[in-house]
């Protein structure tokens, strides 16, 4: 009982002197392994061919879809496989907007152990569906367990960081979401790595490799888990004080709004729609990076002046490596947007960021046609890195926006339900930018120029949620929680002063991974040198993997 008890939130209560930097790492800690979401793609090409190990084996005409995800002599098909992405992004949704107020109440400790067990047991779940070649298995237990474990880690430290940095709530969460953005830049070459480990004449490796990841993940999202602290109540940076409600910061509010009043809040649903807008634009090329750098582009990549239907078979395989470095490069970009953006709304506020990212955004879809017909590569190249950093930079923004405009006492739980654009920007954005292409592309429209209408569409989202944000006022006196309500608030998320109570348990984590930090409140947690080791477990895998990247974007410049 006692070792539960020290995931309660009353006992994760930081006493004075706690050093405030030792939490985003633990927030990242759980973020750079959620991140994987991004890169399971690596496993599809290998569990194709399962069966046959070599080749795919196809699976007999007509068979039916019942008979197909549970036949165990034949492969199953990528896009089958591809099923994850929707299920990650739709749970990932679903579990945020309905658990976000448990998690405001059980505090970031408790959640994160939660998704630790979600996320890591899904991949077990997701290992014994490979072994015993059922599909349905790998569906339950990376996309829906592993999806609810996806979005209580990732909303897990949201609320805690805005309330230790009030100076630099865009840093703070930048810090951390910028680790989901992260996650595949390290999981998927690790995986790659495992999987050429574990392979033999009769596995391709990827059960094995979702065992390892599994015990490698849980250490990580353990540690992180147990190294969250809650600031308490009233704490405050030293020498800051809250900023006046007027002029520039009229847009941050020093009140609260509960979470079950958001549906009815009119700004609630226009900064769902501006995120849903971003991220519709953003993540359609995020997932057709590969493919449209070689359609567009074709043997130009190469210094050969043929489209992409007229290569051959080894000047497909010569772009597509091009093509992947492309890939790797967004991604680098859509980490960096997650910190950079985010952190520059710290000055110039939420709803200007969210201008930039729109009306930049638009700018740029417009033009991708134009520098395309005329073979401006770099350009081209730059234009994308641009526009997926403000893909990732919406994400990041987004929390501190909420939490200027609604208070910081249920922005966890404000924040999860906000999610489900995410979830319906991952099914809208992907189908719109398919089905448009093979539209075009049906209809004789030559692939090196099918993607134009789609850049101009995505332009046109962005319009719209250029006027959703100029929309956005501040959020009026009624829907704020009264004083009475507040308190009644404070006292079911087991707010309390850190002076008084009984002293928190203290808990590995990170920093005890790092370095052995001792009780809140103690020399060692506010030791520069333990906060130092910390960021190291997480940095140096970051940094590897951001070396990595760079390495194979190199050829994109030669």
């Amino acid at each position: 009982m006692a070792l539960l008890d020290m995931l309660d939130k009353e006992h994760t209560v930081a006493r004075p002197g706690f050093n405030r930097w030792l939490v985003p790492p633990a927030a990242l800690a759980i973020h750079l392994c959620i991140g994987m979401a991004y890169g399971f793609s690596v496993f599809w090409l290998p569990l194709s061919k399962a069966v046959g190990i070599k080749e795919s084996l196809a699976c007999p005409a007509g068979m039916d879809f019942l008979a197909e995800i549970t036949a165990t002599t034949c492969d199953w098909k990528i896009s089958m496989l591809g099923w994850m992405f929707t299920l990650f992004f739709v749970f990932l949704g679903l579990s945020t907007a309905l658990f976000g107020g448990w998690l405001e109440h059980a505090g970031p400790r408790k959640a994160g152990v939660v998704s630790a067990l979600c996320w890591c047991g899904g991949l077990v779940i997701s290992a014994l569906g490979i072994y015993l070649h059922q599909i349905w298995l790998m569906w339950l237990g990376s996309g829906v367990i592993g999806g609810i474990g996806l979005g209580l880690g990732y909303i897990s430290p949201v609320s805690t960081l805005i309330k230790w940095f009030p100076d630099r709530r865009g840093m703070a969460t930048g810090m951390a979401i910028m680790g989901f953005g992260g996650g595949a830049m390290i999981g998927a070459p690790l995986a790659d790595r495992l999987m050429k480990h574990f392979a033999t004449a009769t596995s391709v490796g990827v059960w094995e490799t979702f065992l390892a990841l599994a015990a490698i993940y849980f250490v990580f999202m353990i540690g992180g888990a147990l190294s969250y602290r809650v600031p308490a109540s009233g704490w405050a940076p030293e020498g800051w004080t809250p900023p006046a409600a007027k002029g520039a910061n009229a847009m941050i509010t020093d009140r609260h709004v509960h979470v079950k009043r958001v549906w009815g809040i009119p700004q609630f649903w226009l900064v769902w729609l501006v995120l849903f807008l971003n991220v519709s634009a953003g993540i359609g090329i995020l997932a057709m990076a590969s493919p449209l750098l070689q359609e567009v582009f074709g043997g130009r990549l190469i210094g050969v002046a043929a489209s992409f239907n007229e290569l051959t078979a080894a000047q497909k395989a010569q772009i597509a490596t091009i093509a992947a470095s492309f890939t790797g490069l967004l991604s680098l970009f859509n980490i960096g947007g997650r910190f950079a953006w985010a952190s520059c709304s710290d000055y110039i506020g939420r709803k200007a960021t969210y201008f930039v990212f729109l009306v930049l955004g638009f700018v740029l879809y417009a033009s991708i046609p134009t520098l395309a017909h005329g073979g401006h590569l770099a350009l081209f190249v730059a234009f994308f890195c641009i526009v997926l950093s403000m893909y990732g930079g919406g994400f990041s923004t987004v929390p501190a926006y909420l939490a200027d405009l609604f208070g910081t006492q249920m922005v966890g739980a404000i924040h999860g339900r906000l999610l489900t654009a995410w979830s319906a920007a991952g099914v809208v954005g992907t189908s719109l930018i398919n089905y448009i292409r093979e539209y075009q592309i049906a209809h004789g429209v030559p692939k090196a120029q099918a993607y134009d209408t789609v850049m101009y569409v995505l332009a046109g989202l962005l319009v719209l949620g250029f006027l959703c944000n100029l929309m956005v006022r501040p959020v009026a006196a009624r829907y704020f929680m009264s004083e009475e309500e507040l308190a009644e608030e404070k006292r079911l998320a087991h707010e309390r002063d850190g002076a008084s109570g009984r002293a928190p348990a203290s808990a590995p984590g990170v920093a005890g991974i790092a370095g052995g930090a001792a009780e809140e409140g103690t020399v060692a947690t506010g030791n520069p040198l333990v906060a130092a080791l910390a960021w190291a477990v997480v940095g140096v895998p970051l940094l590897i993997g951001v070396w990595i990247t760079l390495q194979k974007a190199i050829v994109l410049f030669q």
